[in-house]
């Protein structure tokens, strides 16, 4: 073996030699020497991952240096310790180009940098050079008309004194394009805009420009032949824009409406049979200017089924599945209806938890004749036991005790669980009205199978009210009002009121208080002090003019009791002190009330009273809800007896009853009956003269009686004036406005009401609007018909023969009664002097008459000649139909109607737009 010796030259040469070779085969961007501006780091990093390429033999490791000083330059808010944190680069650790690089990426990750260097990496002198993002001094909204700046606020992430990043402005740009999208203004555009301030800040400016509405120009269906497009756009929630839809908000598109729209045209076809119904696409297109949608269905419809047999399949021994099935109300040949087998599934599970078993699952088998076009139904009631109540949790009371909540509650722990007792449980504590609408007690599985532990979870809402209100009513114009009322005071489900009301024709003042459960037994107790002045009227002309005057003054206590679920009792005890009078400078003469001024009527109402009173209810209520029920029935017969003492006698029976029935849809109607006699059991008080006092009676109008004027139903006087015509007649007044009219009352009424509430969209629903359409039938009647309160003297007209009716001269009264009397002028001792005497002369009132003179009665202001008229006193209903609308608006609750009378009788007075608006502050 031979060796060969190289010198030490000749090797190095061959392996520079090699190397450039190597060289040549490279990419030419591997060969260029680091761009200007690059980072050191970088340079020297891709220096590095060059250099393996030069060996042909083996990778050459990487250089490790050691960090001698970490300097940091440009820092204004950040200490340099708070930025080297941000790093792994300590003094005295080993680095390569590869840690500077992480350093740079774990600095820009920050969002604390604008910009970041490294530099020094040759020498182990470490700068980090380094630009901050400004701080944000202001954000501000700049063109939002549509968006209040709060709505956007809360979904946009920039702040004051929060660090500025593009990245961040460019996802709330992206944020505030998607609530314009919302609102269905895809043609919105958002520009943000940086203002740079001193101190490294900025100020944040985003520019809106939200373009229109985009709106649904036209919904196309294609695919269906058995309902027209019409129909089934009927059936979405999306409508087309139109000038009918002006004021709707559902023309504008919505992506999540557009999948609830698919569904309501699934559930309609399923009610009409059609089972097989599907929607193949859904296509929202924009039109060519950008600005609008327009949405294409394809459906397939399918044939239309009927139901089949349908049968009841129930694995628990109790149930009668043939009853069941029975009382479905699915009928074989009927055409098939998806929400009658939901509805009759409820229905079972219903009775199922009626019968203890609580969590009971029912299935319905569904089979599909495609050959006959049937579908048959078998509801299979699984297997369950019997369910007891574990346990009730009551959650959400902050205020409210819990006894408060669990004594309305018709469970108690270890009872046999019942689905209609919670159902009555969640009505009652509905009614109670402390708590947000809605309230439902929730059913979970307790410990086991057989055990359930209710939860109600309440919401309470606020009970008192301190209120100062003022109105206007077309009943007693401005009104004045303040109140204070807790309904739940301290917690125990106790009512205490107070309350001040006045108006231009009644004033009042009252404080009550009710115990519902005293001694936490089921004993209501409570107790009103009351203060009341209400002054009667009628009208002449556009006058409204004040007749009789009422102050009552008094109390009441009352007590009820349970005597079942439903039926409850009530008793009360009532004291009060009547003054009736009226005004003397209008219907007084000589001291006393004269009947020719206020009516014969009017002057026996006049005198001061006690009413002593003891009464009793008998209630039935099974209501869902007190405030607002939709479903139940209500019944109370009620009957007071006065006499107990004080100056009145009477037997006074009311009957009242209600029901409500939700027919579908949102739509709820009510019939409301109630009727009430009056009898008096005192002596007569003379002929023509009822035993019942005017004050005392039953009275018919407005509001319970819409179409109507207040107390415009039953009997009244009408006094109408004589007046002489062009041509010389006397005539009767025809204008109803000049004459007098005075409701009177009556012993015994009726009245009904059938209404029916019409459902709006949610929209509506917010803003607290309730319309109804109804109709009411009802009567007032059954007093004694008053004597003529005066005769006027007729004389017959020597030229046209007719019978004219005279003024009537009254005579002038002295203080006892007596008549006066002119002597004569031709007497030599008093002529023309005025005395009591019919013959003769006395200087004092009813003293001794002396002398012989023939004195002639001494008369007053004639009375122009009137016809006294009784009218109104029928049981022939009166019918009158309308449309109102509640409305919780803004300025307070507002009730508005409108009702026409069809049907009224002689002398009633109608009245077509009534409406009663307030407000609080």
């Amino acid at each position: 073996m031979t060796a060969i010796k190289v010198s030490t030259f000749g090797a190095r040469a061959t392996a520079v030699l090699l190397a450039g070779t190597m060289l040549s085969c490279l990419p030419a961007e591997a060969q260029t020497t680091p761009a200007a501006g690059r980072s050191p780091a970088k340079a020297s990093a891709r220096a590095t991952a060059s250099a393996p390429v030069a060996s042909p033999v083996a990778a050459a490791p990487a250089v490790t240096r050691t960090i001698k000083t970490i300097r940091v330059e440009g820092s204004q808010r950040l200490e340099p310790e708070t930025v080297l944190s941000y790093t792994k680069l300590r003094t005295g650790q080993a680095f390569t180009n590869e840690s500077l690089d992480q350093a740079i990426k774990d600095l820009y990750a920050s969002d604390l940098f604008a910009d970041v260097s490294i530099a020094g990496a040759e020498t182990g002198d470490i700068v980090l050079r380094i630009r901050e993002n400004p701080v944000i001094n202001r954000v501000i909204f700049e063109g939002n008309k549509r968006l209040k700046e709060d709505k956007i606020k809360k979904e946009v992430k920039l702040a004051p004194r929060q660090i500025f990043t593009r990245t961040a402005v460019r996802q709330d740009v992206a944020r505030i394009i998607e609530l314009y999208r919302r609102q269905g203004r895809f043609a919105a555009v958002v520009e943000p805009k940086m203002v740079n301030l001193d101190q490294n800040r900025v100020d944040v400016i985003f520019e809106v420009s939200e373009g229109p509405k985009s709106k649904v120009r036209q919904i196309n269906i294609l695919g269906n032949e058995e309902f027209s497009d019409n129909k089934l756009r009927e059936q979405m929630a999306t409508k087309q824009a139109r000038l009918t839809t002006l004021l709707s908000s559902n023309t504008s598109y919505d992506q999540d409406r557009l999948a609830y729209d698919q569904q309501k045209l699934r559930q309609f076809y399923l009610t009409e049979g059609y089972a097989d119904f599907k929607v193949t696409s859904a296509v929202a297109e924009l039109t060519p200017d950008k600005k609008d949608f327009i949405i294409t269905y394809v459906v397939e419809e399918g044939k239309r089924y009927k139901f089949g047999d349908v049968t009841v399949d129930s694995d628990i021994r109790d149930f009668d599945n043939k009853k069941l099935a029975a009382s479905l109300g699915i009928n074989k040949g009927d055409w098939y209806n998806a929400k009658k087998v939901e509805t009759a599934v409820d229905s079972l599970s219903e009775a199922a938890g009626a019968f203890g078993y609580a969590f009971t699952e029912v299935n319905p088998d569904f089979q599909r004749d495609k050959d006959t076009l049937t579908m048959g139904i078998n509801f299979h009631i699984a297997e369950a036991k019997r369910s007891y109540v574990e346990r009730i949790d009551i959650n959400g009371n902050t205020q409210t005790q819990d006894k408060i909540i669990r004594r309305e509650i018709r469970l108690a722990e270890g009872d046999a669980f019942s689905s209609f007792q919670v159902k009555r449980s969640q009505d009652r504590i509905n009614s109670l009205g402390f708590f947000q609408d809605k309230f439902e007690i929730k059913q979970t599985q307790g410990s086991s199978p057989d055990r359930v532990v209710l939860t109600a979870n309440v919401e309470e809402k606020s009970t008192g009210e301190l209120s100062l209100s003022a109105g206007f009513s077309s009943l007693e114009k401005f009104i004045i009002q303040a109140s204070i009322r807790q309904r739940n005071f301290r917690g125990k489900g106790q009512e205490l009121r107070a309350s001040v009301n006045y108006s231009t024709y009644s004033k009042s003042v009252e404080l009550g208080f009710t115990e519902p459960y005293l001694f936490d037994k089921n004993i209501a107790v409570g107790g009103d002090i009351f203060r009341r002045d209400y002054n009667a009227f009628n009208y002449l002309g556009n006058t409204r003019q004040t007749t009789y005057t009422q102050v009552s003054t008094g109390f009441q206590l009352r007590a009820g009791i349970p005597l079942t679920e439903y039926w409850q009792l009530a008793g009360r005890y009532g004291l009060s002190y009547d003054q009736v009078g009226l005004d003397q400078a209008t219907y007084f003469t000589n001291g006393q009330c004269d009947n020719l001024l206020a009516g014969r009527y009017l002057c026996e109402a006049i005198g001061n009273r006690w009413t002593s009173s003891v009464g009793y209810s008998l209630l039935y209520d099974s209501l869902n809800s007190r405030l607002r029920p939709t479903a139940g029935q209500r019944f109370i017969f009620s009957q007071d007896f006065a006499g107990l003492g004080g100056d009145v006698k009477y037997i006074r029976t009311k009957i009242e009853g209600s029901k409500f029935v939700n027919v579908g849809s949102g739509f709820i109607a009510s019939l409301n009956v109630e009727g009430g006699y009056i009898k008096s059991l005192e002596k007569s008080r003379g002929a023509g003269i009822d035993s019942v006092r005017i004050t005392d009676r039953f009275y018919l109008g407005e509001p319970d009686f819409r179409g109507f004027d207040i107390r415009g139903v039953g009997p009244r006087i009408q006094r109408i004036p004589y007046v002489t015509d062009a041509a010389g007649n006397q005539t009767l007044v025809t204008d109803r406005t000049q004459i007098v009219d005075d409701a009177l009352g009556g012993r015994a009424y009726y009245l009904g009401k059938l209404e029916l509430e019409i459902p709006l969209g949610a929209g509506a629903r917010e803003l607290g609007l309730r319309p109804s359409i109804y109709v009411q039938a009802g009567a007032l009647f059954g007093i004694t018909r008053p004597l003529p309160t005066a005769t006027f003297p007729t004389a017959v007209d020597p030229v046209t023969g007719r019978t004219v009716v005279q003024s009537l001269n009254r005579p002038v009264l002295a203080t006892n009664g007596q008549p006066y009397y002119v002597v004569p002028a031709t007497d030599g001792n008093n002529p023309s002097a005025s005395t009591t005497c019919t013959v003769g002369y006395s200087a004092t009132v009813g003293g001794p008459c002396s002398g012989t003179s023939v004195n002639t009665p001494l008369s007053g202001q004639p009375i122009s000649p009137f016809l006294e008229r009784f009218v109104g006193d029928s049981p022939r209903p009166r019918i009158s139909v309308g449309t109102g609308v509640n409305w919780n608006s803004p300025f307070g609750p507002l009730r508005i109607d409108l009702a026409y009378a069809l049907l009224k009788d002689k002398g009633d007075d109608s009245k077509l737009v009534t409406f009663n608006v307030g407000t609080q502050f």
